[in-house]
């Protein structure tokens, strides 16, 4: 009965991950005409855009439900852990070789960084410093990590924490090396839809030695409403082979190195 329970709930979110992006596309659709296309009861899909409203996803209006920018949605956590995992392997295993044993790295909460999770656990004496929970959680049981969990105001859906307390901590420590990602990046400019996260990024930028920016392409190319500073503040920028030319242009304009790496096709099986 457990296993059913579990697989309902699956199919559940998945749902409400289909209806999400189909409202973000279409900008608002009115409700019936989801239930419609989703081939549920309308009771269903009231509720299903109640918990994406709770969640701060979407608006839920008079009959209809209408799309905060798609960024948002590709900001929580639960539906960017599983996209673009080819792209964020590859990124990841192109900066591999920079963390060394013994030093401090700050990582923000993109899940961008999660594969790097098996490469830090092999190495000695390493301090990692993120407001991530997942990524805390991830790497709390390899037990020569030593973590520390910056925290301050914990948002649940995307399972990180933001805020003053989080900047105070950053301004008291000293890092070798940060690693982080973007939400969007347009023309080497980096935007973010919240503008407490963009605090954070910036604090870890000053209170680290050097920083790399890990971006897969689907990140190129869109704005959000806060702009906070360009690649210009990084020591290289590391993407995939997708992200388009004029883009890469735009990083190397401003002085800064672009590493471009080739996802990994799987193999048919």
């Amino acid at each position: 009965m457990a296993a059913r329970t579990r697989s309902s709930h699956a199919v559940v979110e998945e749902r409400r991950k289909a209806v999400l992006r189909y409202v973000a596309e279409h900008g608002e659709t009115r409700i019936d005409d989801l239930a419609e296309q989703f081939g549920v009861s309308l009771m269903t899909m009231h509720r299903d855009l109640d918990d994406l409203a709770g969640r701060h996803l979407l608006r839920k209006e008079r009959g209809r439900a209408v799309a905060f920018p798609a960024l948002t949605m590709e900001m929580a956590t639960r539906f960017r852990e599983s996209s673009a995992l080819a792209a964020k392997n590859a990124l990841c295993a192109a900066v591999a070789d920079r963390i060394k044993p013994g030093t401090t790295v700050l990582m923000d909460d993109s899940t961008t960084l999660f594969p790097l999770v098996p490469v830090l656990a092999g190495l000695d004496q390493l301090h990692v410093v993120t407001n991530s929970v997942g990524l805390a959680q991830r790497l709390g049981s390899e037990s020569r990590v030593n973590i520390t969990l910056l925290g301050g105001r914990y948002r649940g859906d995307f399972n990180s924490c933001t805020g003053p307390a989080v900047t105070r901590a950053l301004s008291q420590i000293h890092a070798d090396l940060a690693l982080m990602s973007a939400t969007a990046i347009l023309e080497g400019r980096l935007f973010h839809p919240m503008n407490d996260y963009v605090e954070v990024k910036l604090a870890m930028l000053t209170s680290a030695k050097q920083a790399l920016l890990l971006a897969d392409h689907s990140k190129f190319g869109k704005t959000a409403t806060y702009a906070y500073g360009t690649v210009a503040d990084y020591e290289a920028v590391i993407t995939d082979t997708r992200t388009p030319e004029t883009e890469l242009a735009a990083i190397r304009d401003l002085g800064v190195p672009v590493e471009t790496v080739a996802p990994e096709e799987r193999s048919p099986s």
